[in-house]
């Protein structure tokens, strides 16, 4: 088929180079959203998608909304058979999902109808999840709701970040997007719709969502961390400013320490929660590098009974 692929992050690049090397399909062109400043100058940057892309002399769409007239018109000049899509960051229109005869087809990193949105990963880590995985299905105009061709299941390891979790997810579901087309395009793969039971959502995670709640049992402070790893950053305060937590663990066999309070050691460093401690492996201070935890409580020079989160 000649494919227009859709996708933004360094996690749909993955999807890409499946796709291009498959030697079975034609990648026509790729969508990708506009340049975006970053880094200290905030200079634009082209987004990952769009790097690999040029690096392959694909041609480069940036519209700066997908309903833009110009781009719909040359993505019907195409007039690609189907339109693979992995985090795009951007809705598409009636008016665009009906240009590809074969339509739009998502790579979603849950086992739908389970945390459909923007933050499936995330979501899954947080509420504790052990299996999940991803899912090809038909783009509609409701979210995430169209019908699936195929899933991949991924275990969710118990220290997984939201970060490694979607690394190995990236890779697995290039695989099932690019077999995916390959039933589309030979018509061995038929689209099943979901069923009505077990949906859930998973919203972007916020700021405030990775806002450590101390009072919180153990194992939902470390679901947090890990799922607001690495973005949005998992944080709490003290002595007045933002302190980020960037790994943890729980220690079940420690119950001394009310929520927040802090137990520094030489090498250590623990924090009360509602049931049982976890230790603070990484963090970084609000101005500041990342660093061992223990080294940071050595330099805060933490006193007796200090909590975070005051």
């Amino acid at each position: 088929m000649k494919l227009v692929f859709a996708g933004t992050p360094e996690v749909a690049v993955p999807a890409l180079d499946a796709l291009i090397t498959s030697g079975r399909h034609e990648v026509a062109a790729v969508v990708t959203r506009p340049d975006a400043p970053a880094g200290r100058g905030r200079r634009l940057v082209a987004s990952p998608v769009a790097e690999r892309a040029e690096e392959a002399g694909i041609e480069v769409l940036k519209p700066a909304k997908p309903r833009d007239e110009e781009f719909q018109a040359r993505l019907r000049e195409i007039a690609p058979d189907c339109c693979p899509v992995v985090a795009y960051g951007a809705l598409l229109p009636k008016s665009a999902l009906d240009i590809p005869a074969r339509g739009w087809v998502n790579l979603h990193f849950s086992l739908l109808p389970a945390w459909r949105g923007a933050a499936p990963v995330q979501h899954s880590i947080m509420a504790g999840d052990e299996i999940t995985g991803a899912s090809t299905f038909l783009i509609e105009e409701g979210l995430d709701s169209g019908p699936v061709y195929g899933t991949v299941t991924e275990e969710i390891r118990h220290t997984d970040t939201s970060g490694d979790l979607l690394t190995r997810l990236a890779f697995a579901g290039a695989g099932l997007l690019a077999a995916t087309m390959d039933g589309i395009e030979d018509g061995s793969l038929s689209a099943v719709p979901q069923p009505a039971d077990g949906v859930s959502v998973a919203p972007k995670i916020t700021v405030a969502d990775a806002h450590i709640d101390w009072s919180a049992p153990g194992l939902r402070v470390d679901r947090v961390v890990r799922g607001c790893t690495p973005a949005p950053g998992a944080w709490t305060v003290f002595r007045g400013e933002r302190l980020k937590l960037i790994q943890a663990t729980p220690v079940p066999d420690r119950t001394d320490l009310a929520p927040g309070e802090i137990a520094a050691g030489k090498k250590n460093l623990y924090v009360g929660t509602g049931s049982y401690a976890v230790e603070l492996l990484w963090v970084q201070a609000q101005g500041k590098k990342p660093m061992d935890a223990a080294d940071w409580a050595r330099g805060a020079r933490i006193t007796s009974g200090e909590r975070l989160g005051a």
